[in-house]
């Protein structure tokens, strides 16, 4: 009787004939090697954004211009956003798709292995491109990472037409990634695996790959817009050549909304795999939970202009576009409900992975609310564009989709390795992450409510202290994240054996003591795979 890792390990050495060494991951076909790149190259941008934040944090560490030019502030708050959600969050999720969906389906490989391999290896050069631009003559991009027209058009650097390239080299990456998850859940799901039964990753990525495919076009019009209204006298978004600044807005947000969903369904899915494992339950509502990320999914895409509502819309669109982003909550609340539920009354342990899951639980829900504070369009007169909003943002970004890409870490990587991490290490690090991100991003909601606006290098005296103790928060962020680099190659170089069933006798618990049955997550075979 062969399991799914007897394929696997079976897959691993014949895999398409791939030579060994460099050349077999430059080549590979195989979903776990371009699944470990993806995590890696994702692990090179989140240091690198980071870098840039640190550079922001600092000039913004007292009152007054200290370190760096106001324009070249502007590049690295533009690059910080495009490298973190381009080039951090959307890759490392892209990883995580790759190594478990095959396995969580019981298929040996995803669907399209080449076009696999050629999604990954476009990205590299994209952001090498991207990066490159910052040593242009004129700098790199310095409109923001949503690059509103006509700061992207009409006063832009030269290297303007790197950043549209760049961008639309990742946009062509994501669509070959979500083609191919889309057609392997499809075609390659072991026999009896109806659609009900997969694991909640498979299904949140399932519905994220077509969000991508979806609103990616939508930002290749965008970007396309823009480098010909630069170079090639259109006038697209130039009211002076009867275009309109404000359809820029309504296109980048039609595709922007949506996309933030795209960077928090997995995080869903990751958190719906590790709260059961370790309530030792099945997860509460998985039919509800199914249908709540489909409507998100659906209702992402009526909501755009809420970031828009200062632009003068008719009062009609106003309240249309503020009862819709309302509406996006319930579902919300939906999850983190049955999450909630899960862990009620469950045998309870609390090993790294579980800690990152509760900390997403509870900070995610803090990004939820000041979202719901933002969508009241009276009151976003009053915050747009300040602290606030950068405030909401992080907390949705930070600790939702970066807190649960760090669970997802700590909770496969004996599977990938073979090795257990360091718990103690994973601790440190989880507690370093959970005090600094505070410090860094809660003082922010009082200073956009205090007015600080966004995106400026120098800011009003009154809110001197308030930013000092916001870098002090961000430095820690940043060199805590120096334990969990450490923690990974400890694992994979020298880490204890991991038993084969790593979480099921946490504690010496043992699932079949307890009166419900396991769930299935991806270290157990369901019984139609064996």
């Amino acid at each position: 009787m062969s399991t799914i890792s007897d394929v696997h390990d079976d897959h691993d050495e014949h895999h398409h004939g791939a030579p060994r060494g460099l050349m077999r991951w430059v080549l590979t076909t195989n979903h776990k090697d371009i699944g470990s790149m993806y995590l890696w190259f994702s692990f090179a941008m989140f240091i690198t954004g980071g870098a840039m934040a640190m550079v922001i944090r600092a000039e913004l560490f007292q009152p007054g211009l200290q370190l760096v030019e106001p324009n070249f502030f502007n590049q690295m708050t533009t690059m910080h956003g495009l490298i973190m959600v381009f080039g951090a969050v959307m890759p490392a999720f892209t990883g995580l798709a790759n190594w478990l969906i095959p396995m969580m389906i019981g298929a040996p490989d995803m669907a399209l292995p080449r076009m696999n391999n050629w999604s990954f290896w476009i990205l590299p050069f994209a952001f090498t491109m991207l990066l490159a631009s910052l040593f242009m003559e004129g700098g790199g991009p310095n409109f923001g990472w949503t690059f509103y027209a006509p700061l992207s058009t009409n006063y832009s650097p030269d290297s303007t037409a790197l950043f549209v390239f760049s961008v639309h080299i990742m946009g062509i990456s994501s669509i070959m990634g979500a083609i191919n998850v889309i057609v392997t859940i499809m075609n390659l799901r072991a026999p009896g695996m109806t659609y009900m039964k997969l694991p909640l990753f498979v299904w949140t990525w399932f519905i994220t790959a077509f969000l991508l495919i979806a609103v990616m076009p939508v930002l290749a019009g965008a970007v396309t817009m823009v480098l010909t209204d630069k170079y090639f006298g259109t006038s697209f978004f130039d009211a002076a050549g009867g275009g309109d600044p404000v359809l820029f807005q309504h296109i980048f947000w039609f595709f922007g909304h949506p996309e933030v969903y795209i960077m928090i369904l997995p995080s869903f899915g990751i958190i719906s795999a590790i709260v059961p494992a370790f309530s030792r339950k099945r997860l509460f509502g998985y039919a509800s939970m199914v249908y709540a990320t489909a409507s998100i999914a659906g209702l992402s895409f009526i909501v755009w202009a809420h970031h828009m509502f200062t632009t003068g819309m008719p009062v009609a669109a106003e309240l249309f576009f503020m009862f819709c982003t309302m509406l996006i909550s319930v579902p919300t609340g939906v999850k983190v409900f049955n999450w909630v539920a899960t862990m009620w009354r469950g045998s309870m342990t609390f090993e790294t992975p579980m800690l990152f899951a509760l900390a997403f639980i509870v900070l995610f829900t803090i990004g939820g609310f000041s979202g719901l504070m933002l969508a009241i369009t009276p009151v976003d007169f009053q915050y747009h564009d300040t602290y606030f909003v950068v405030a909401h943002f992080h907390y949705v970004l930070v600790t939702g989709a970066v807190f649960s890409i760090m669970a997802a870490a700590y909770y496969w990587l004996p599977k990938w390795t073979g090795n257990m991490y360091d718990e103690g290490l994973g601790k440190l690090h989880f507690w370093c992450s959970l005090i600094s991100v505070n410090v860094l991003f809660f003082p922010m909601h009082f200073l956009g409510l205090g007015g600080m606006p966004r995106r400026i290098p120098d800011y009003a005296l009154q809110f001197a202290d308030v930013n000092a103790i916001v870098s002090i928060g961000g430095f820690a962020f940043g060199l805590s994240q120096f334990i969990f680099l450490y923690m990974v190659i400890k694992c994979i170089r020298s880490g204890e054996p991991a038993p084969a069933k790593p979480w099921e006798g946490a504690e010496g618990l043992e699932w079949d003591e307890l009166p419900s049955p396991a769930p299935y997550h991806s270290f157990s075979t369901p019984p139609e795979i064996k």
